[in-house]
This record gives C-alpha cells, sequence and structure tokens, in this order.
C-alpha cells in the first residue's frame, strides 16, 4: 500500500509538473492582463503621456455610466451578440443531428462545414466584404430571389442590414465549429440506447427529444458558453468593416470602442475600465448559464 502509495504521489507530483508551462502562459498572458487592466481603470492615464497616472477611483465607471457612446456600445453588442448566438446554438444542433445521422460522407459534410473556421476573422470578414459589394454576390443573390433586377440592398451603409452583415459573417466562419463539437457529444451516446429505444417504438423525433437532447446537455453548455464568449468579443469583422467605410454606430461593439477609447483617444484608463466590465458581463452570463442548466455527469 505504501508502495502504491508513493508511486501515485510521483504521478501527481509529475502531473503538475508538466502544466507548469500552461500555468506560466495563462499567468502571463491571462492573468496578469486582467489584474492590470483592473488597477489601470482607477486611474486617468493617457496612453502616450509620460506624465504619472492620476488616481481617480471609480471616476472612469462613473463616465461610463453617463456615457451615451459606451451604451450604444452595449446596445450594439447586445444586438450582434442576440442575432448571433441564438442561430449559431440552434442550427449547429441541427446539422449535427443531420450530420450523425448520415451513413455516408460523414467525414464530407464535417470537413465542409469546419472550413470557414479554419480562416482567420480578418480573412473571413474580407470575403464578405467583397460579397456585400454593390455589385458583389450578395445583392445578385438577393435580386435573383426576390425577382428584383439591379437593386443595391445597402449591405455596408444601412444600419440593419449593416447590423445583419457582421452577423452573417460570424455565423458563417463558426457554424461548422460549434456542429463538429455536437458531432462529437452526439456520438459518445451508445447506440445501444438508440437502438434499444427504436424496439419500443420510438420514432426519430422522440429519440431526439427523449434520448439524445438530455445526454448532450454538457456539450450543449460548452456550446452556448463559447457561442456566447465568442459573440461578445467580436471585434475583427466590426473594426474592419469600419475601415472600409461602414458606419460606425451602429456595429461599434464594446471591443471597438475599448480600441478606439485606448488607441484613438489615448484614454488608457477608460478603456480598462470597459474592459472590466466586459469581462463582468461574460463572467456573469457564464455563471447563469451554469446555474441555468444544473450540468451534472450523464450516466447511461
Amino acid at each position: 500500500m505504501k508502495k502504491k502509495a508513493g508511486i501515485e504521489r510521483k504521478k501527481s507530483l509529475w502531473g503538475f509538473i508538466f502544466t507548469i508551462p500552461a500555468i506560466i502562459f495563462f499567468a502571463v498572458f491571462s492573468f496578469y492582463p486582467i489584474i492590470n487592466a483592473f488597477i489601470t481603470s482607477f486611474y486617468k492615464k493617457d496612453l502616450l503621456s509620460l506624465s504619472k497616472p492620476k488616481f481617480i477611483g471609480l471616476g472612469n465607471y462613473k463616465y461610463l455610466l453617463h456615457s451615451e457612446s459606451f451604451w450604444d456600445s452595449v446596445k450594439a453588442t447586445a444586438i450582434f451578440t442576440a442575432g448571433t448566438f441564438i442561430p449559431l446554438v440552434v442550427v449547429s444542433l441541427i446539422l449535427a443531428v443531420f450530420i450523425s445521422s448520415r451513413k455516408r460522407f460523414q467525414k464530407f459534410f464535417q470537413m465542409s462545414y469546419y472550413s470557414p473556421a479554419l480562416l482567420s476573422s480578418v480573412v473571413a470578414a474580407t470575403i464578405w466584404l467583397l460579397m456585400f459589394d454593390p455589385r458583389g454576390l450578395a445583392n445578385q443573390f438577393l435580386n435573383f430571389i426576390l425577382n428584383t433586377s439591379g437593386r443595391d440592398y445597402k449591405w455596408l451603409t444601412s444600419s440593419g442590414m449593416l447590423r445583419l452583415s457582421t452577423i452573417i459573417v460570424y455565423f458563417w466562419k463558426y457554424i461548422g465549429y460549434f456542429t463538429v463539437i455536437f458531432v462529437t457529444g452526439i456520438a459518445s451516446i451508445p447506440q445501444s440506447i438508440n437502438e434499444a429505444a427504436r424496439i419500443d417504438g420510438a420514432n426519430r423525433w422522440q429519440v431526439f427529444t427523449r434520448i439524445t437532447l438530455p445526454l448532450i446537455k454538457p456539450t450543449t453548455l460548452l456550446v452556448s458558453i463559447m457561442a456566447m464568449t465568442q459573440c461578445l468579443k467580436t471585434f475583427s469583422t466590426q473594426y474592419l468593416f469600419t475601415q472600409s467605410g461602414a458606419p460606425l454606430k451602429p456595429i461599434d461593439v464594446i471591443t471597438l470602442n475599448i480600441y478606439n477609447t485606448a488607441i484613438r483617444d489615448h484614454q488608457i484608463g477608460r478603456a480598462s475600465a470597459m474592459s472590466i466590465i466586459l469581462f463582468v458581463i461574460i463572467l456573469t452570463l457564464t455563471i447563469v448559464q451554469f446555474r441555468v442548466s444544473k450540468s451534472e455527469e450523464v450516466e447511461y
């Protein structure tokens, strides 16, 4: 018994040693920036100034609470997240069920849907910028579907269409990524359970609602948290669209406002305060999802 306990201690020690590089990486590139941003948010600091930062306490947070620009960013982020998050989770689940039900070409479908996720956000946004051009494929497609001729649907100038454009880009890029995660979750369900249900007379809908959905609850929670976090952190698409001439206000999400406040206006303390607020929003919504789901270990 003592020898066995010694071996277990050695395994634990080596396991901890192998995690040290990851701990150092997260400490340097994640934990330290968060702590530094939290401290900086209590100061009035000019990014390019050599003068000593001035401590103003909650001054930056009070300013943001009364800032129309900040609340416009909150609104833009909320619209984008609601318009992207729900379709991502629902459609990726539907596609995963479709792929899992196929006996042939499963790998082909997975690769086809996943391929856009391999592109960087900048490349994906650039591709869609060309498609949203007045002479691009987006207008041609809508003109064909709606039987119109030569109409410009103003994808990059109208507020509503501009918001829809950014949602489409994100949906196209990440739908395959979350589909593959759902496919993996569905594949982990033992086939014997589905076969037993069919023998008992259950149809496909009953198998999906009574067996598949409950058993992939942990996967659904994972996808929900990842999709929500990804939507709240959106930046590249909105930044590239505005740099290409699109109006800022409809898509001025919090991350883009943080960038402009820090880099354009040099107000690094105010930008840090916005970063902390965004961090708290993401953390709060994640905790809420955990509480609502009440995810437990699945037993077959």
